[in-house]
């Protein structure tokens, strides 16, 4: 590896997924295998209007969007696929789950952004 991207790796340790700075820990179910207490940054759960169609009679339930950021080797090396379902604990050191479908997501140097939805009511 390069010094630039050995630099960039302790960089991401140090610095964004720093539990002290803007990460915290959180443990997600993926693929069939946990991954307890890895340092995550998630943005959101953002609630947002669901478009509803014509015969779209389904009240109550919202669209919530969420980005997760974290090293991709505390996925087991894993990068989520489009449409397969992630779970994610609602707080840190909590013991309740929100799962989500995969939008999107890119690895970038072993930084995962992962791009998901919900449904809530």
């Amino acid at each position: 590896m390069s010094k630039f991207k050995d630099m960039v790796a302790r960089d991401v340790r140090k610095v964004f997924l720093n539990t002290n700075e803007f990460a915290e820990t959180r443990t997600i179910r993926y693929d069939g295998e946990e991954y307890p207490d890895i340092p995550v940054v998630l943005e959101g759960p953002v609630q947002e209007k669901r478009d509803r169609l014509a015969d779209d009679h389904i009240r109550g339930l919202h669209m919530i969007t969420a980005t997760l950021y974290c090293a991709q080797e505390d996925l087991g090396g894993k990068v989520p696929k489009q449409g397969a379902g992630l779970e994610i604990t609602t707080r840190e050191g909590g013991k309740f789950f929100q799962k989500y479908y995969v939008v999107a997501s890119t690895s970038h140097m072993g930084m995962l952004h992962v791009e998901l939805e919900a449904m809530a009511q």
